[in-house]
């Protein structure tokens, strides 16, 4: 990428605060124009490189033309149908690797977040997310309309907890569909928790957020934050047919603002939002995830 493109990125952010701290001066002294790995693992696409010479050079060079056909994971849900999500149970998801980076976990209460009090714990673990995603949170707050803002409803959860919202909805499923076979009950499940072995909650990877106005009285976004399928009529799921224009506008606002800010949706909960975890790294289709499970210190 070119000095200048850099530089007009860079110039687009919408932080006045953190284009004050990191000027284009900065930015000028720490770029090289070809700064490769050492040992030949990198390679440079020249900006002049048409789409249709760059696919087909990535294509070539990575010897990927066995499977350039193939269609990739579907990432985009649409009419809130679970159909068309990759659910949080499927196996693609347990077997993407973590290298864990071993970053901490902080607390988004010592940073001017609205912190809404309704999942909190004794030892307010809720209120906790790895220190990369609280950057993120940031950024998306930055990218909000004025006059609106983020309500921090839930990050961290402890494995034990999450362990039991899932039983006990699965639970709830069971009573409900005595014919549903054990696999069939653990994918259901999966639709609003997340099973315990990768719950991105547990990795301190996931928030749970939603809108309020300046005031701090919550948008209406469609459903409550934490409805079920079930209780919403499917309204829970991000893409839902059934929304009014206005809750479908501030979800759009919601939307765009986390996953400008670098978070991947969870398709049937409009209000979860992870990086870097197994989830966010099948959609992303990154190699490995960094944040794996977590205690709280």
């Amino acid at each position: 990428m070119p000095l200048e493109v850099t530089l007009a990125g860079h110039a687009s952010k919408a932080d006045a605060a953190y284009l004050k701290q990191v000027t284009d001066a900065h930015l000028a002294s720490w770029y090289r124009e070809l700064d490769l790995l050492p040992g030949g693992p990198e390679t440079m696409v020249p900006a002049d490189s048409t789409l249709q010479d760059t696919v087909a050079r990535i294509v070539r060079d990575t010897d990927l033309t066995a499977v350039a056909s193939a269609p990739p994971p579907q990432c985009t849900p649409s009419q809130g149908d679970s159909m068309n999500l990759v659910l949080m149970s499927d196996p693609q998801v347990a077997a993407v690797p973590v290298r864990e980076c071993g970053e901490p976990l902080v607390d988004v209460r010592d940073h001017d977040f609205r912190v809404d009090p309704r999942e909190q714990d004794p030892l307010g673990a809720f209120a906790y997310v790895r220190e990369g995603v609280l950057a993120r949170l940031k950024h998306a707050r930055s990218l909000l309309p004025a006059g609106t803002d983020l309500l921090f409803i839930e990050g961290y959860r402890p494995l034990s907890l999450q362990q039991r919202y899932f039983t006990e909805y699965g639970d709830e499923l069971a009573a409900a569909h005595p014919d549903w076979t054990p696999e069939r009950l653990h994918q259901a499940a999966s639709r609003y928790v997340s099973p315990p072995e990768i719950a991105p909650h547990s990795a301190g990877a996931a928030v749970d957020v939603t809108l309020v106005d300046q005031d701090g009285h919550e948008l209406d976004l469609g459903t409550r934050v934490n409805a079920s399928p079930e209780e919403s009529d499917g309204a829970c799921f991000t893409h839902a047919p059934n929304l009014s224009d206005q809750a479908r506008h501030h979800r759009t606002l919601l939307l765009k603002a986390m996953e400008g800010a670098g978070f991947t949706n969870y398709g049937t909960e409009f209000w979860h939002f992870s990086v870097a975890d197994r989830y966010d790294a099948l959609m992303r289709q990154e190699p490995h995830a960094r944040y794996g499970p977590i205690e709280l210190p």
